[in-house]
């Protein structure tokens, strides 16, 4: 996460675009990292990469659970403190610094919070894809663009669509269980299609 953000900053200024294609590219790094060790990983350690890449809730313990529970109350906690300025750089962010807001700051804290909450979530229970893709763009059709609702409103949303793919992927094929990132995809890309066309249209 450093690294894209690094490769995204020039002349003291950050380019939202140059850090997507920053991400896409160690994206595929880091695929090529997990291809290589499911290609050395022995029977028992490939299954456990397999699940953990489609995505899966079996791991759960307490255990994982703590230190998942204080990342993800160190991202409630801040995130609905910086509503304002997301709201503000709805405006833009030109208009956002005008309006007082340290926009680069700002996006600093925000690239830092995405990362540990993304992070501890995808090391507990794998690649569960489209949640955060999907969730706050319904969200924000349902509650409007003020951050200081869509905030919780994703993360309740996020949530519980959560445990809703978890049930259909425990009932759907009964007993064996697919993983959720097969439920969520199968859910989300439709809905994400349907979004971009609504968009274009």
């Amino acid at each position: 996460t450093a690294l894209v953000y690094r490769l995204g900053r020039r002349d003291g200024q950050t380019s939202v675009a140059t850090m997507l294609l920053a991400g896409i590219a160690l994206t595929a790094l880091a695929g090529a990292a997990i291809g290589l060790f499911t290609y050395l990983a022995d029977d028992a350690t490939l299954r456990t990469l397999t699940f953990w890449n489609l995505g899966s809730l079996n791991g759960a313990s307490y255990a994982r659970l703590w230190p998942l529970l204080l990342a993800t109350a160190a991202v409630a906690l801040w995130l609905p403190r910086r509503a304002r300025a997301l709201n503000a750089l709805l405006l833009g962010e030109s208009e956002a610094r005008h309006l007082g807001f340290e926009v680069e700051r700002l996006k600093r804290e925000l690239v830092f919070c995405t990362a540990l909450g993304v992070g501890a979530a995808v090391a507990a229970a794998g690649l569960i894809g489209f949640i955060g893709l999907v969730v706050p763009h319904l969200m924000r059709l349902l509650v409007g663009p003020d951050h200081r609702l869509l905030l919780p409103a994703s993360a309740l949303a996020g949530a519980s669509l959560l445990l809703l793919a978890d049930l259909a992927a425990r009932l759907v094929l009964a007993p064996a269980e697919l993983p959720i990132g097969i439920v969520t995809a199968l859910i989300g890309a439709p809905f994400f299609l349907y979004l971009l066309v609504r968009g274009r249209s």
